[in-house]
């Protein structure tokens, strides 16, 4: 665990993954299909936990395939915007495209369409993730999406062993989007290896569930992985979260807010658990930063625009009264 803790305090992170387009309903409140106005910005699970990084003072670079065109370019320019080093990404012609996800602020029957047809971020092959120069950063961060088709599964596998090689730890979100995989059979059996390779692994308890092959037995899939040496993360939504690290069992509560939206959370509480490991804090404390994180997200418009800075962040934690008690 001293490997894992070592490398996330580096505070460099290569990250593997998609990057899209996020357009969501404007004002706050306005159904997606009554909207006469929409946003645009960054999304994608990887590429919103890059940003996430970088507005916390870390360090990030997206590995991943965009489109050659206006909205591969508008990803490219967002990822740079938001900090994050982009020497890694793919620029490919043809008719493969980045993802699209139109949605809106508001929670009540929350609608969330994402267009993911020919997806880019899934050309991402072995010869792309060798280009990277791995010593130049602390750990490896993977989605779970880049595991549901080929090349990118493979890529991704291969860049494992990459970071193995240069003794980097491996941190794991399962984010299983089903919509994404051609059978759930398959993503079982992808995503357990995924985790079975990964020194951290972070989901929530339905993502657990689904590992396991079955949701009531998702905890004791956490507790498995968590035996061989792993740490792990189970996230139980609005019952907080279970972290589990040296034989040792943390709960945490969670920031209650007013949420506009569901999305984002996983991705902002990824990077706030990292920046706060990366800046020396207790494994508590940077569960709960990340947890804070979260709750900021869930109650902004958009994904990447959403994630907050350090002063964000610490101006949050001192004006509320604290986390629930679990």
């Amino acid at each position: 665990m001293s490997a894992l803790i070592a490398g996330i305090r580096k505070g460099s992170f290569v990250v593997f993954g998609r990057a899209g387009m996020d357009m969501f309903a404007d004002p706050p409140g306005t159904r997606a299909d009554e909207a006469d106005t929409f946003r645009a910005d960054l999304g994608g699970s990887s590429a919103n936990i890059c940003a996430g990084l970088c507005k916390l003072g870390m360090q990030s670079a997206l590995v991943t395939s965009v489109s050659d065109d206006a909205v591969g370019r508008f990803c490219t320019n967002r990822l740079r915007h938001y900090g994050v080093d982009t020497q890694y990404l793919k620029v490919l012609g043809g008719e493969a495209r980045v993802s699209l996800a139109v949605y809106e602020s508001c929670i009540e029957d929350f609608q969330l369409v994402i267009y993911r047809n020919n997806a880019v971020d899934f050309q991402v092959t072995e010869e792309d993730v060798d280009r990277v120069n791995y010593d130049n950063f602390g750990a490896l961060i993977t989605a779970g999406t880049v595991f549901a088709a080929e090349p990118s599964r493979s890529a991704t596998f291969r860049a494992f062993e990459n970071a193995r090689a240069a003794k980097l730890p491996v941190i794991f979100d399962i984010d299983y989007r089903p919509y994404s995989w051609p059978s759930a059979e398959v993503a079982s059996e992808v995503l357990t290896r995924a985790g079975e390779e990964s020194d951290l692994i972070v989901g929530n308890d339905e993502e657990f569930g689904f590992m396991a092959g079955s949701m009531d037995k998702g905890l004791a899939k956490a507790r498995e992985l968590a035996a061989k040496g792993k740490m792990v993360i189970y996230k139980m939504g609005h019952e907080g979260a279970l972290t589990f690290t040296d034989g040792e069992e943390i709960r945490t509560g969670i920031y209650p807010v007013t949420a506009i939206k569901p999305n984002g959370a996983g991705d902002s509480f990824m990077a706030g658990l990292l920046a706060a490991i990366a800046e020396g804090r207790p494994l508590k404390e940077a569960v709960l930063r990340g947890s804070a994180c979260a709750s900021m997200v869930v109650s902004r418009p958009g994904c990447a625009p959403a994630m907050p800075t350090t002063s964000q962040l610490n101006d949050f934690l001192a004006a509320c009264s604290g986390p629930t008690d679990i």
